[in-house]
């Protein structure tokens, strides 16, 4: 089924060319010494890295938001879905690892598998602060406005009703989005924009973790 055909109510973007290849697009650089990664998605719950430490920590300047097209690990570009980034403005809470620098290649690479694969991320090093009142520099992934896969500024409506469908290789939608959610939760740390979505998702009948 096309994309017309599955949403012909929502204008989405032509995704089917993209090129899935972290080799082929910008990846993240190798830092000297041990380092420290900003999580502010999925990575929060699911890091799939070994780190010597985890902190929350608050980056100011940028916030996070479902602002990316999925069509690879949460959606398809039939039914492409909706996966969080840095956009700016704001300020963003979430958790910080320090990795260290001796594992370096490998997590680097498969923090390029799983999050450059498409291009759509920018990595920045920027300054975070730490629960500690420590101040740290730490890999950011800040999402491409210049990138097809950038969609800001969707209604709250067509953010559930994408999310609510889409399914890729790494789960659902769904999945992520209400994970995160709970994840920030029960960390205590707020989220209005996200809990808007995730409450709508929760009352919709069926909706399931």
């Amino acid at each position: 089924m096309s994309r017309r055909e599955t949403y012909p109510h929502l204008e989405l973007p032509d995704l089917s060319n993209l090129v899935l290849d972290a080799n082929q697009h910008e990846g993240i650089e190798y830092p000297e010494g041990d380092f420290w990664v900003f999580a502010y998605g999925s990575l929060m719950w699911n890091p799939e890295f070994e780190y010597l430490r985890s902190e929350i920590a608050c980056l100011e300047g940028y916030h996070r938001c479902l602002c990316l097209w999925s069509v690879e690990h949460r959606g398809t570009p039939e039914r492409p879905g909706l996966v969080m980034g840095l956009d700016h403005g704001g300020s963003c809470l979430g958790r910080a690892f320090l990795v260290s620098g001796d594992r370096a290649p490998s997590i680097i690479d498969r923090l390029n598998q799983r999050e450059m694969i498409t291009g759509a991320y920018l990595s920045e090093m920027q300054p975070l602060r730490l629960a500690t009142d420590e101040m740290v520099e730490g890999i950011c992934l800040i999402a491409r406005k210049n990138h097809p896969q950038y969609a800001p500024h969707l209604e709250l409506n067509t953010v559930v009703e994408l999310v609510r469908h889409a399914h890729g290789n790494r789960g659902s939608n769904l999945e992520y989005v209400l994970n995160t959610v709970q994840h920030l939760r029960e960390m205590g740390l707020p989220d209005a924009q996200l809990d808007r979505v995730a409450r709508q998702l929760e009352a919709t009948a069926g909706a399931t973790t």
